[in-house]
């Protein structure tokens, strides 16, 4: 069985290149950059439990006609890349090949449907974060593994997700899942502004109680819409907001396994800020607004933090302190 990463990047490099060190056959489809960084330096991947994998020549192709070898296709480009990955992939998927969207926000999946309706597409989350670390060294500096939406065809591969160290573990409530990581995901942009690590950024009530504000709009957002996130830590997703707003000390006992993150550890939003890249913030703090405002709420700190990750794209400040950030946001 073949699986191909479809826009590999720091997450899809991470996902396959653990396949790939593990037995599996893995193509990466991905940027020219990343094809020549990777044929020189090879894929070095490290975790924050102490794993450390090689796969010295992965076979890395910039041409999406490499994708129709593919048995399951992993899909990890940026969202505003998925309906362009959607039009290449129509014309070149292997029949009976399996789609699964490695995306971050709510709605890719659809897209990708819309545009292959004869192939079976999945919705899928990564739930942890991974750290770009230059020259093809990967980083997974948090917790966490695959979620997928459930499906008969996914049997086959479960063995290579576990000997890779990323168990597949599948939902039948995916919305529930994609709902849930995007209250967590909302704080990308909060790390991304606030130039720290994501532990010392979490580990400073003032910050939290930003990423409170956020969350606590969100989840009305959801009520809204008849959308319940699921339970994908220790406490329900409504009970989050009120730990985040503790003093630090008490927060630091309770919520140990949420500070269970890599001192390296930084959002993809911050990296990508860091290599003038746009970032996917129309999809995570944007993605509530837009809820919200469909369904007859508003979220004014979201909004402002789409706004504050907007003005960061163009070289604006990225220095935020807690406190400052959240004045910003209460205003």
């Amino acid at each position: 069985m073949v699986i191909c990463i479809y826009g590999a990047g720091s997450i899809g490099c991470y996902v396959g290149g653990r396949l790939a060190a593990t037995g599996s056959e893995v193509i990466f489809i991905g940027r020219e950059r990343l094809a020549r960084q990777i044929a020189g330096h090879g894929l070095t991947l490290t975790d924050w439990r102490g794993a450390a994998l090689r796969v010295p020549a992965p076979r890395y192709e910039t041409a999406p006609s490499a994708v129709a070898e593919a048995d399951l296709v992993l899909v990890t480009v940026k969202s505003a890349a998925t309906a362009q990955a959607g039009d290449e992939l129509a014309s070149r998927l292997k029949p009976g090949a399996v789609v699964i969207s490695f995306q971050n926000g709510l709605h890719n999946a659809d897209l990708l449907r819309e545009r292959l309706p004869g192939a079976t597409v999945l919705a899928g989350m990564v739930a942890f974060n991974v750290v770009n670390q230059g020259d093809g060294r990967l980083h997974g500096g948090t917790e966490g593994g695959l979620e997928a939406q459930r499906h008969p065809s996914l049997a086959g591969y479960a063995a290579a997700f576990e000997r890779a160290g990323l168990p597949l573990v599948q939902h039948d409530d995916m919305a529930g899942v994609q709902a849930a990581k995007l209250l967590l995901n909302l704080n990308n942009a909060i790390n991304a502004l606030s130039g720290v690590p994501l532990k010392a950024e979490l580990s400073q009530r003032a910050y939290r109680r930003c990423l409170a504000m956020a969350q606590r709009e969100a989840l009305r957002a959801y009520a809204a819409a008849g959308l319940t996130p699921v339970k994908l830590t220790p406490l329900p997703p409504g009970w989050i907001p009120a730990l985040l707003n503790t003093p630090d000390a008490l927060f630091a006992r309770v919520a140990a396994k949420l500070l269970a993150i890599d001192p390296l550890a930084r959002s993809s939003m911050w990296e990508d800020l860091e290599a003038g890249r746009t970032t996917e913030v129309d999809y995570l703090n944007g993605e509530v607004v837009a809820l919200a405002r469909r369904h007859g709420t508003r979220a004014p700190a979201n909004e402002r933090l789409v706004a504050l990750i907007r003005d960061a794209e163009r070289g604006g400040r990225r220095d935020w302190s807690g406190e400052e950030l959240l004045t910003e946001l209460s205003g």
